[in-house]
């Protein structure tokens, strides 16, 4: 190190800095499940596919098992236009009559979830797809008649994905969901990603959204969040609307489901979930339980 020139050697030893400042972050989340929740901008833009592809391949070679579930509203409104039905979303809930449970499935399950998995694979990461109709993964019901096919878990049976887990794979779960007499339902990723945490007993639960994290009644990024500050949130009138309501609403079941925590990052920020997992300064929101609720300390 001493004859390098001085320019190198700090930039060399900054590096090594980072690493060092990153050890004790990948210590405490080895052996631990993360469920990721993928969609947004970190789903639609190409350039960030990479850097996701990535950030799971560090998390394995940390000794993190991760499960990754996807949505894809955006693409299903899309592809429901160009077949001319009409797209209607209820408190962020997309309505899903017949014909738009059938694009949902094709797109979910179909082109999305290889795309997902094909883009994992290309990049050393060894994903696989599912939905949660493979091997009964979501068993699910009717949410309300006014939403049509749409689907609220009742059971999440693991087993499949702890299969692939155990042989070092990553799951990649499209949000369809079945009942007991094989009805097909659309059930929001976020929900699914948040079921699924809980049955795991997962350590963590990340949502990658398009925006900052959860913005406050004055427009100021919220750092961190107790569940009954969550609730608060969603019961103020104009504080929390549209696709954020069933985030907020899946965070706080999933931490009530024994989550330990709950993070909402900014997709569009390359290396979001490395920068939110290993480093001390972290990004977006965190959620945790309420005090004397079995918070625990970072």
């Amino acid at each position: 190190m001493k004859d390098l020139p001085p320019q190198v050697r700090e930039r060399t030893i900054a590096k090594a800095r980072t690493l060092i400042e990153a050890l004790p972050f990948m210590q405490e989340h080895r052996g631990k499940v993360i469920v990721i929740k993928y969609g947004g901008a970190a789903m639609d833009r190409a350039p960030l596919a990479r850097p996701f592809a990535m950030d799971l391949s560090l998390l394995l070679h940390a000794g993190i098992h991760p499960v990754v579930v996807h949505g894809g509203g955006p693409q299903v409104s899309e592809v429901s236009a160009q077949l001319g039905l009409e797209t209607r979303f209820v408190d962020g809930i997309r309505v899903t009559d017949a014909a738009t449970l059938d694009v949902a499935t094709m797109v979910l399950a179909g082109k999305l979830n290889t795309q997902v998995v094909g883009g994992l694979v290309a990049d050393g990461v060894p994903a696989v797809g599912l939905s949660g109709v493979d091997g009964g993964l979501l068993l699910a019901r009717r949410s309300t008649p006014d939403l049509g096919f749409v689907g609220e878990v009742v059971q999440v049976n693991t087993g499949v994905v702890r299969t692939l887990m155990d042989r070092d794979f990553v799951p990649v779960v499209a949000s369809i969901a079945v009942d007991e007499a094989g009805q097909a339902y659309n059930v929001n990723a976020d929900v699914v990603a948040a079921e699924i945490a809980a049955a795991l007993g997962a350590d963590k639960l990340v949502f990658m959204n398009d925006v900052p994290g959860v913005m406050g009644s004055g427009g100021d990024l919220l750092s961190e969040l107790g569940v009954q500050e969550c609730l608060d949130l969603l019961a103020a009138d104009g504080v929390v609307e549209g696709g954020m309501i069933p985030k907020l609403e899946s965070a706080t079941r999933a931490i009530k489901g024994g989550v330990r925590r709950v993070h909402m990052l900014d997709g569009r920020v390359e290396h979001a979930l490395v920068l939110e997992l290993f480093t001390p300064e972290g990004i977006g929101t965190m959620i945790t339980p309420d005090a004397g609720e079995g918070a625990v300390a970072e």
